[in-house]
C-alpha cells in the first residue's frame, strides 16, 4: 500500500489514560502519522476538533459527557474533513447501527493488534469506508427488529420509560413528568405493547440488552 501523501493527525477522545498512552505510542512510531490531541472528557471532544481539526478522530463510545451520536453529527456537520472511527469495547447492535448512521467510517474493536489500526487509519484517511459485510447486516437487523419498535415511541413514552429504568415507580414519573399516574399507567400499557414485552422487568431489560440510552 502506498503511503498516504501527509501526516495524518489524530485526536484521541478516550477516558482511560493507560489505553491513550498505549495508542499513543502504536501511532507515533509510524512515519505518516502522530497524534496532534488527547481527550479525557466528552465536553473537551468539539473544542480540540474545531482547535486542531484533526485528519481522523478515534472516538471511544463511554465517556464521562458524551453523547457519541450528537457528537459525530456535530463533527460531520461543522468539520466533515475530519474523519471518525470509533475505537471501542462495546460491541451491541444498537450503538454500531447508530454511529454508522451518524457517519461514523469505522466501527473498530479495542483489541485490534497495531499494525491492523494504523492500516485503519490508513485506509480511512483514504475515504475507504470501513465496515465489513457481517457489521452491514448486523445494523440491517438491528434497524428492522428493534430499531423499529423504539422509533414507534412516542417522545413521552420513550422519556417514561428512560425514568422506568432508572428505577422510578409510577408515582415518581408522575411527578417528574407533571402528569397524573393515570398517564404514567396509560403510557406503560403502550411501552409494553409497542416493545412485546408484558412487565416493568421486561422493558427494563430491553432497554438494558438494545442499547438505547445514547438515543434520549
Amino acid at each position: 500500500m502506498p503511503p498516504f501523501p501527509k501526516i495524518i493527525t489524530i485526536l484521541i477522545a478516550d477516558d482511560h489514560p493507560g489505553w491513550i498512552e498505549g495508542v499513543r505510542t502504536i501511532i507515533n512510531k509510524a512515519s505518516d502519522m502522530q497524534v496532534v490531541g488527547e481527550v479525557q472528557d466528552g465536553n473537551q471532544i468539539k473544542q480540540k476538533v474545531a482547535e486542531l481539526q484533526p485528519d481522523v478522530l478515534l472516538l471511544d463510545l463511554v465517556m464521562p459527557n458524551h453523547n457519541p451520536i450528537e457528537l459525530e453529527k456535530w463533527v460531520r456537520n461543522n468539520y466533515p474533513e475530519t474523519i471518525t472511527l470509533v475505537l471501542t469495547a462495546h460491541h451491541r447492535d444498537a450503538y454500531l447501527a447508530d454511529m454508522m448512521d451518524a457517519g461514523a467510517t469505522g466501527y473498530l474493536d479495542k483489541k485490534l493488534k497495531g499494525n491492523d489500526l494504523l492500516n485503519a487509519i490508513r485506509r480511512a484517511a483514504r475515504g475507504e469506508w470501513l465496515y465489513d459485510k457481517e457489521q452491514m447486516e448486523r445494523a440491517r437487523l438491528w434497524r428492522e427488529e428493534v430499531g423499529r419498535k423504539w422509533e414507534s415511541l412516542s417522545l413521552r413514552e420513550r422519556e417514561v420509560l428512560k425514568l422506568l429504568t432508572n428505577g422510578a415507580d409510577n408515582k415518581e414519573i408522575a411527578a417528574s413528568l407533571n402528569v397524573s399516574i393515570n398517564t404514567v399507567e396509560k403510557h406503560l400499557k403502550n411501552i409494553y405493547k409497542k416493545l412485546g414485552v408484558t412487565s416493568r422487568s421486561e422493558a427494563i431489560l430491553w432497554w438494558v440488552e438494545q442499547g438505547t440510552d445514547f438515543r434520549t
